[in-house]
């Protein structure tokens, strides 16, 4: 499948009704600046769309595996609470024996104060995702820095591009002035010379031929220094469209890292990757401290492998993850806030689908809009997406 058809078919997928508020702005692709008629701008433009649209793509594929994983968890839930009322006394009973041989090691645990018990069980949740998650998290922050001194590095560039054309035009309007001052003075010198030549008969052609050269040299002067800048202006407004289709670039990479970001802190339950860093070492520290237990875990594993079975009995995609939230298989209350936490994630990841593809949306629309208008550049604009496509494949 192409890329254009990639885009269109996640389009295609029914929305999920949960609100979806975008609290950032972005610079979209223009072309104001652009001239569809030179083939080195129209091509640059319509590649950039292509890498919006490219970009996108990529995010939208990896945020759908975690989407469909957070769904699954749902899921589970669901076919749980569908069993009858035999199967969900076993549920509860193996469950309760879990959470009193877990109960018997805090008790062993907070003889050694290595960490909290709440702070083992988070980490044990999210074992599964270590140490990629750390590694994922860490790089995140550090992009989000990168890209942050990017952002500041165009949009300093960009002010800087705008005060020269700012220059630039005031210094065209001068030369402007000076033309007119140029031509005033000539004129009077003509006419003052006329009159002296006239009243004491005086020859003043040298006078005349001095005014027109002194004229002639400062038009001269004016004419070189206006078009020099009008050549430089043209660069300027091209180096302004350059860097704005950059930040667009940048900002859509920012937006994406800033939701990745979010979206791990709450996975995670962090406020940093330090944070997670220490939790995990603590975390490795406890089991190995743990192995004293090996007689009580021994029962631990004998009422998990039961638990399991039965929850494999009730269909679900990931029985195992019950062995560590065994406490809402009883308490209702904590069911709610698993499937409160889950919806929160379900929603950050479709949030981020949604952008993603609005954004995909745009630039393939751009791109469709272009060929619109300018049906005589259509084959060669496609063929430029057939390449790009062939080159992605």
């Amino acid at each position: 499948m192409g890329l254009l058809g990639k885009i269109k078919g996640f389009f295609k997928k029914e929305p999920e009704t949960f609100e979806n508020v975008y609290d950032w702005e972005e610079e979209t692709l223009k072309r104001d600046n652009i001239d569809m008629h030179d083939k080195k701008q129209r091509e640059h433009y319509v590649k950039a769309c292509l890498e919006q649209m490219s970009e996108a793509a990529r995010e939208l594929d990896a945020l759908g595996g975690e989407y469909n994983l957070v769904t699954s968890y749902l899921t589970d839930m669901e076919e749980i609470e569908a069993q009858n009322e035999e199967v969900k006394e076993q549920l509860r009973t193996y469950a309760k024996k879990i959470l009193d041989i877990g109960n018997s090691k805090e008790r062993l645990d907070k003889k050694r104060h290595i960490m909290k018990m709440e702070d083992y069980v988070r980490m044990e949740r999210i074992e599964q995702y270590m140490p990629d998650g750390y590694n994922k998290l860490k790089e995140a922050e550090d992009y989000q820095v990168l890209v942050k001194k990017d952002m500041g590095r165009l949009e300093g560039e960009k002010h800087a591009y705008y005060f020269r054309r700012n220059e630039l035009i005031n210094s065209q309007k001068n030369m402007k002035g000076i033309t007119a001052i140029c031509v005033g003075s000539m004129l009077f010198l003509v006419v003052m010379l006329a009159v002296i030549g006239s009243a004491w008969h005086l020859d003043v052609s040298i006078g005349y031929a001095i005014a027109v050269l002194v004229a002639a040299s400062a038009l001269a002067f004016v004419f070189v220094k206006f078009h020099e800048a009008q050549r430089e202006l043209v660069k300027v407004e091209k180096g302004i469209n350059k860097l704005v289709l950059l930040q667009n670039t940048v900002k859509i990479r920012y937006v994406n890292n800033t939701n990745l970001l979010e979206y791990l802190y709450v996975k995670y339950d962090v406020d940093s990757s330090n944070e997670l860093k220490k939790l995990w070492d603590k975390y490795l520290e406890e089991n190995i401290q743990r192995e004293q237990e090996k007689q009580m875990q021994q029962d631990m594993d004998f009422n998990q492998a039961a638990l399991v079975k039965i929850l494999r009995g009730c269909n679900l995609a990931d029985p195992n993850i019950w062995l560590h939230q065994a406490e809402a298989l009883i308490d209702n209350k904590e069911m709610v806030e698993i499937r409160h936490g889950l919806i929160i994630r379900r929603q950050k990841l479709r949030k981020q689908m949604e952008y993603n593809a609005k954004v995909a949306q745009e630039a393939q629309d751009e791109v469709k809009d272009i060929v619109d208008k300018y049906p005589e550049y259509a084959e060669k604009i496609l063929d430029l997406v057939s390449d790009y496509e062939k080159a992605l494949a």
